[in-house]
């Protein structure tokens, strides 16, 4: 088994898209990239800990691998936006792959460099590609979120303006 770490604006939005595949072990919320030990997600939402918001998955690359995971990260993000995702706005909102292994940074890089050399974005890509950090587990309530609190999660995403980016610069 091997983790993939994505910061990608809310965790809660974060997590349906990599749930639930064949070889996802396991998708959890959780903080990455702070100052804090054992951060909370009121310290961490206030933007001063220096945490970002992740998901982290845990799968089997012999059955989906990292290629993929990159696959479905990218279309989920803003990756020009340098300040948050979406009505989220804050640091611990930002955007970043947390890579553990030296192969998964250089493939991190060469499919950001893809979206670069794409013109798909006439704004640069301010995601970044940071060595793992400690991942600080997000409470229980944060953990899928989107079955726990199906209501909660949809209007919370239909209010964020993701979808609507989504369709408009990954669909298209």
């Amino acid at each position: 088994m091997e983790k993939a770490t994505f910061a990608g604006g809310c965790f809660w939005c974060m997590v349906k898209p990599f749930d639930e595949l064949p070889g996802i072990i396991r998708v959890e919320s959780g903080y990455m990239g702070g100052v804090v030990q054992n951060p909370t997600y009121e310290q961490v939402k206030t933007g001063e800990t220096g945490h970002y918001e992740v998901v982290q998955i845990t799968y089997d690359p012999s059955l989906f691998s990292y290629e993929q995971l990159l696959g479905l990260y990218w279309p989920q993000i803003d990756p020009t936006d340098p300040d948050g995702q979406f009505h989220d706005r804050g640091s611990q909102y930002r955007t970043a792959i947390f890579y553990h292994t030296n192969e998964q940074k250089n493939l991190a890089q060469q499919t950001k460099e893809e979206i670069e050399n794409s013109e798909r974005f006439n704004k640069p890509i301010v995601t970044q590609i940071l060595p793992a950090k400690i991942f600080y587990l997000a409470e229980d309530i944060h953990q899928g979120f989107y079955k726990k609190r199906p209501e909660e999660y949809k209007t919370d995403r239909e209010q964020s303006g993701r979808d609507l980016f989504i369709k408009k610069n990954w669909e298209s």
